[in-house]
């Protein structure tokens, strides 16, 4: 990975009109690397692509929620040696200290005296996705944040405005990133969505046409909306978007200031795929104690396959006939005439006079 002045070296001398193989033999690296940097926005800091470390009790985590939680449904307690000595049983290898140290950093025993269920997920696999929005306004963006109701994996993408095309345009790439479309998803009143609670009666909500027709036309997902001022009711995402903006936005803010750049749309969005691929989908959660990538590839099998690119509201199939033959009666023509100006009824007028009327005759000449 190059360093930080190594990438506005390579944009500078871009700009001073080399060619990438010119950059590559002055810098001395690989000309494809240079065009790999020279793709990325400018300003965009190289981010130092870390995994989580994996401890050697994280494999045991749920096993180890189970035993606290029955022994305080039971009103009995456990030391934890007892509990090291059944982990080792199922393959732990580590140390006790090590145990009691990652025991501690998830809090276990503290969410048990409060009666809080150490391993929640609430929905069925591929059930629901959360979604709302996340306002910067003094960076002038927004955040698109969905977050899979079972898994808690999470996509983040950052846009100018939370107008439906663009609300439609982040659906297509969250579901990209997810593997496929959930069976539902929950929305608070956002604008774009819902244009009018109970228009049809209590609970039978006006959507937004253009959305509907996006989300359950074309994508065959449901549409659910929050009762109003219970946003609460989608929970997994909003405690994401509080992780999200002071472990990611915030921070990187800092980072590009120190470093003399400003935030923008393009190192936004480079820089939160990383995170969300390395950070937040890549830790152990902390209401599920598993890594959200791990449950996630469970719900990619019930997942709805990826839609095919949206073009808009899907059109009403036509069903009238322009030509008929009524067998049953007579040979008869029925002439249908599309919906028209009375100007344009003209042109029928003589072919209609000539089927119509029968021929006579008058002082020895055949008329119509």
């Amino acid at each position: 990975m190059l360093k930080k002045g190594d990438v506005k070296m390579i944009h500078k001398m871009l700009k001073d009109g080399l060619s990438k193989s010119a950059i590559a033999r002055k810098l001395d690296i690989n000309r494809d690397t240079v065009a790999k940097y020279a793709k990325l926005p400018e300003g965009y800091i190289p981010v130092i692509k870390r995994e989580p470390v994996e401890t050697t009790v994280d494999p045991y985590l749920p096993n180890i929620a189970r035993m606290l939680e029955e022994a305080h449904a039971l009103g009995i307690s456990i030391p934890n040696t007892s509990i090291y000595d059944e982990i080792q049983k199922l393959g732990y290898r580590g140390s006790l200290r090590w145990m009691k140290d990652i025991m501690l950093r998830y809090e276990l025993r503290q969410k048990v005296k409060n009666e809080e269920p150490l391993v929640r997920f609430e929905t069925n696999k591929a059930q629901q996705m959360q979604v709302d929005w996340v306002e910067f306004p003094k960076d002038n963006l927004s955040a698109f944040v969905a977050t899979m109701g079972y898994s808690r994996a999470s996509y983040v993408e950052y846009v100018m405005d939370e107008k439906v095309d663009t609300l439609i345009k982040c659906h297509m790439n969250a579901f990209s990133y997810f593997g496929g479309v959930p069976h539902e998803a929950l929305y608070d009143n956002m604008k774009t969505v819902i244009s009018k609670r109970n228009a049809y009666g209590y609970g039978k909500h006006k959507f937004n046409e253009q959305f509907r027709d996006f989300a359950q036309k074309h994508c065959g997902m449901a549409l659910k909306v929050c009762k109003p001022y219970r946003a609460q009711t989608k929970g997994k995402v909003e405690r994401f978007n509080h992780y999200f903006r002071y472990s990611f936005h915030n921070m990187f803010k800092v980072r590009l200031s120190l470093m003399g750049y400003k935030m923008t749309l393009e190192n936004a969005n480079a820089a939160v795929i990383d995170w969300l691929d390395f950070t937040a989908n890549a830790r152990i959660h902390q209401t599920t104690l598993h890594r959200a990538f791990d449950l996630l590839a469970e719900e990619q099998l019930q997942l709805l396959p990826l839609p095919k690119t949206y073009h808009g509201i899907h059109p009403l199939k036509a069903t009238t006939k322009s030509v008929t033959q009524d067998s049953q009666t007579s040979n008869r023509i029925t002439i249908h005439i599309p919906t028209r100006d009375l100007q344009s009824y003209d042109q029928f007028i003589p072919m209609l006079a000539y089927i119509v009327l029968p021929a006579y005759t008058l002082g020895g000449i055949l008329w119509h």
